[in-house]
Parts: C-alpha cells; structure tokens; sequence
C-alpha cells in the first residue's frame, strides 16, 4: 500500500522513492516547502517502509585534539581560533580501547576514532600511524561493536590499509554545500572533502559522511549538499546542528540559524534523498532540542544518533538517548552488540573524569 497525505507533491515523491526511484534537486526544494507534518510523517513511512525499525548508535572518542592547522570555522579545534580548550596528543591505543569498551556498554554499534587534523600521515609520522593501527586491531579484538575512524585525508595506500585491519567505515563531514563551504572554510577546499571518501569506498569500506546545519546556509545548500552525499554514496548521514562555539568565526550566535520546524523538514527530506541510508542525530541536539523534543527527528524519518559526548563539548547520557528512541515509538539497533537497554538506563551513569577521554565531535 503506498502511504499517502493528500498533499500531491508529497505523495507523489513518497510512491516514487519506495518504487526504487530517486528525487531530484528540484523536487527536494519543492517538498521543504511543504507542511511540516505531512513530510515530517511521509518520511517516517518510508523509514518504516524500508528500515528495520531499529536506530543506531554510535560514540566517537577525540583521539587528538586541538591545534589543528585548517581553519573551520565552526571548530573549536583549530588552532586559528582562541577557544581555551584542552589539547592532546594521539591518545595511547589502550585508553581508545578503554573508550571503545565504555561505549559498547552503552549500546553504540559503532565507534569512531576521530583526529583534530588534516590527516593522520602513514609516510610523515610513521609513529602516529603505528599507533592508530594498534587502536584499530585492540577495538577490533577486545569489543564487539563496528569501528569507525575519522582521520583526515588518506592516500589509496593508507585506505587499503585501514580497511584490511578491519575498519568498517570511514568518516569524513563535508559540512555544507559546494556552494557555501567557502564561507566556512578558506585552508582546504570541498574536493579535499570528498577524496578521502572516494579512496575509503574504493577500499571497501562503508561510508560515514555528514552536514552541519544552522551556519547561515539556505534551504537549498541544505539538499545541495545531501545531493553531494548521495553521489559519493553513504550508508550513515550525520545530522549536525551548529553549537556556537565561543572564540570561533561562528561563535558569536546566540544559536544555530535553523528552525526546529526548518530542522525537521530538512531531516524528513534527507530521509527521502537517503532512503536506506542511516540518516544520524549528531552534534548541537541537545542544546537545540529540549529532551522533550528530541523524539521529533526519529517520527520524521531519523534512524541513528550519537551518544554520549562530542569532541569538546558535552553530549546526553545513553540511558537518556534511549528514553528518547523509545519515546519516538522505535527501539535501539543491537545487531552489532547486543545489549540490554534496561540495564542501560538503569546504570548509565558518565562522570567527568571519563568525558574528556571520551569527549566526541560534531566537526
């Protein structure tokens, strides 16, 4: 039966997408003008129609931080900008493992290994390359979750690589549109984006690869960009929201740039452009969002989130994000790693010593 609103735009664009074919640019503007609950509920019936009425977990730890040499200008990482934050070192591959092992008791399916720099460089620190390996095999032998990396650029050698120590996908956010990412970023430019993602894919690993929303881009950089990650081909679509960070060329907004109406039209719609895709709750929500608004993403259509912390700024507890999977009518994914949710928020308890190791991205 296919799902129908009575809005012929919707609808038409709904049936098209669960007979196998695509939506256009044009069509994607066209349905952000739409009602907010008719897409808002036609995407969640194709989430139904073709998900598995699960959504996914995932925890990242910033395994370097700071004094990274690009010029984002959301990240509080660079170091152009004076943010205060704390900086490190690759961090030792035991306390990734200990991270990793914190997450897979939170019920993440994947964890990610995340770097505050242009790339982790296998021919200029050989050291640090050695080290990222050891992190990959401990995770990969001492856990049951998926493992995830975000490193930068990659040469087809250092992809070959990754992939054949066991990373299953590859993590590389290109933020924004082609259009507007020169507005946010002037020390590399969007190709730089997309190569590593290119040279991931080819070595057989799935692709993680997201936006941040709220940074003063239009409706239509918004679908540019989910157009963008519908050619390269990801299976994981991060959904950021800006988290104004103090010190940064965004830093002094009160908040991000996007309505929670315009927030959830623009989710619905990736899960149209996207629609096997896991499209993924990540940076900003919690300050965005109210917990008790936070279920509206996953009734438009979201099926994964992060949980716990980000990179340098705090994040929502598991017990939490499960209260608010269970709330949208969904339960967690457990393919990977199955766990107990009940246990989870029974016990979920993160202090702040475990945060800074931990601590994960929206960048």
């Amino acid at each position: 039966m296919v799902y129908e609103t009575g809005n012929r735009t919707i609808d038409d664009d709904v049936a098209r997408v669960l007979d196998g074919g695509m939506i256009d640019r044009t069509d994607a503007i066209a349905l952000l003008a739409q009602p907010v609950d008719d897409l808002a509920a036609a995407a969640d019936a194709v989430r139904a129609t073709l998900g598995d009425g699960t959504v996914d977990a995932c925890s990242i730890v910033n395994a370097k931080a700071g004094s990274c040499a690009e010029d984002c200008g959301f990240c509080a990482q660079s170091a152009h900008f004076d943010t205060g934050i704390e900086t490190h070192g690759f961090l030792h591959p035991e306390e990734i493992l200990a991270a990793a092992k914190r997450a897979e008791a939170d019920g993440a399916q994947r964890f990610g290994i995340v770097v505050a720099e242009k790339g982790v460089s296998k021919e200029k620190r050989p050291e640090e390359w050695a080290d990222v390996l050891r992190a990959v095999r401990l995770v990969r032998d001492k856990t049951d979750i998926e493992i995830d990396a975000s490193l930068g650029l990659l040469t087809q050698e250092e992809a070959n690589i990754l992939a054949d120590e066991g990373l299953h996908h590859y993590n590389h956010n290109i933020e924004t549109s082609t259009r507007y990412f020169a507005e946010i970023v002037s020390t590399h430019a969007f190709e730089d984006r997309l190569q590593p993602l290119r040279r991931a894919k080819n070595a057989g690993m799935d692709l993680c690869a997201g936006v941040i929303l709220g940074m003063g881009e239009t409706p239509a950089d918004r679908v540019d960009a989910a157009l963008e990650l519908r050619t390269v081909g990801v299976s994981s679509l991060p959904v950021n929201i800006l988290n104004p960070v103090e010190g940064t060329p965004l830093g002094d907004r009160e908040s991000a740039a996007i309505s929670k109406t315009d927030l959830i039209k623009t989710i619905a719609v990736y899960r149209l452009l996207h629609p096997t895709a896991r499209v993924r709750l990540t940076g900003g929500r919690e300050v965005n969002l109210a917990t008790d608004e936070q279920h509206w993403p996953f009734e438009a259509g979201a099926d994964g989130l992060l949980t716990g912390d980000y990179l340098t700024t705090g994040g929502q507890d598991a017990a939490t994000d499960i209260e608010v999977i269970e709330r949208a009518g969904l339960t967690p994914n457990m393919a990977v790693n199955e766990f107990d949710p009940e246990r989870v928020k029974t016990t979920a308890n993160h202090d702040g010593a475990d945060a800074a190791v931990e601590s994960r991205a929206d960048d």
